[in-house]
């Protein structure tokens, strides 16, 4: 067997020279060019994701400024600084390295990822009902030469979901919750698939061990009682949620797939009529919807902050590489983060490093 000789890793500059012409494409759209920090403050990230994010992220201790973290994403620190200055309409663009733990385990992978890597990314608050088709659209346009595979997926159509099922409003904020970890989430709908076992709590004058107070352990235990009186869910609509996660294929059969389920779960009618509209404009800005792949389940995959329509572009001939591109909605952040304001949002981010090895 003859072995390929390895090819030489791209020149640093020669990705820092794909990344300033996509930027390029993004001021041309209007876009205001920013820089965050690339030392962050931990607890807004850690506020968002809970302890999960450690296992990706490079966080640290400072004297003086507490816990830090190693810029993992441009999106937050954007809608931040946006949001200070208020929920007004306004493109950014950017330019710059993020860091991430991308593999876990003691060997190192046959192919493994770059922890520090280069991001160039467009963020659009707007409240204009288009705008998932201009960003989406812009992407299209700025990866055409590159001959990659386009994926859709929508957030919308999951969360109304499981918000249509017929549990309590804690069941139900607890699946959205873990509906972007599928283990957990899977664990968490079988369990309330079946009654709750009957739990015994011993009544005596023991004193409380442990670091919670004995309020906070009363609390726990009546949540617990609680839950034997919960309905169970009917296995029916654990079937439809697994058919609805299932939805995957050209955008025009897969949007036909939906409107027949939204007869079966009537809470995701709407988010199914907006897909619709979504395509419709995209087609209006000449892309061809056969060609995008739906995936219904494609924004389980992504970052939390995605709550409506994602997407992300990748190398066929390379399936060990991640997207190329990615992208989505992130409306709930600009809620999270405005301290009582907010602007719908949606914006992505392209790889210049994956970028400059294809050209």
């Amino acid at each position: 067997m003859t072995l390929r000789p390895a090819l030489p890793p791209i020149p640093r500059t020669a990705k820092q020279a794909a990344g300033r012409r996509i930027l390029d494409a993004f001021r041309a759209a209007g876009a205001v060019e920013v820089a965050p920090d690339i030392l962050l403050p931990a607890d807004t990230l850690l506020d968002l994701y809970g302890e999960d994010i450690r296992a990706r992220a490079y966080v640290t201790t400072d004297p003086v400024r507490g816990e830090v973290v190693l810029r993992p994403d441009f999106t937050v620190p954007v809608v931040q600084m946006h949001m200070a200055g208020g929920a007004e309409p306004a493109r950014y663009c950017y330019l710059g390295e993020v860091f991430r733990k991308q593999d876990q385990g003691d060997t190192r992978p046959e192919h493994p990822r770059d922890n520090e890597y280069l991001q160039a990314g467009f963020e659009l608050f707007s409240r204009d009902p288009d705008a998932d088709a201009e960003v989406f659209a812009m992407f299209h346009a700025i990866l055409a030469p590159l001959s990659l595979d386009a994926t859709m997926g929508d957030m919308d159509l999951l969360l109304d979901a499981v918000a249509g099922l017929p549990l309590s409003d804690a069941r139900r904020a607890a699946l959205s919750h873990h509906i972007w970890r599928p283990a957990r989430f899977e664990r968490m709908l079988e369990r309330f698939s079946r009654p709750v076992p009957p739990r015994s709590f011993a009544v005596n004058d023991a004193p409380w061990t442990g670091l919670r107070s004995s309020g906070a352990m009363q609390d726990r235990i009546r949540r617990l009682e609680a839950d034997r009186a919960e309905p169970v869910l009917p296995p029916i609509w654990r079937e439809r949620l697994h058919r609805l996660f299932g939805v995957a294929g050209p955008a025009p059969a897969a949007l036909d797939e939906l409107r027949v389920l939204a007869d079966h779960i009537p809470a995701i009618a709407e988010a199914v009529a907006r897909l619709s509209g979504r395509l419709d404009a995209i087609a209006g800005r000449g892309i061809d919807p056969a060609t995008i792949r739906f995936d219904a389940s494609h924004g389980r995959r992504t970052m939390e902050y995605y709550d409506g329509m994602t997407f992300s572009f990748t190398a066929p001939h390379r399936p060990d590489w991640p997207p190329v591109a990615s992208g989505g909605r992130y409306d709930a952040l600009t809620r999270v983060l405005g301290q009582g304001a907010a602007i719908p949002a949606v914006g992505g981010i392209i790889r210049p490093g994956l970028v400059a090895e294809l050209c």
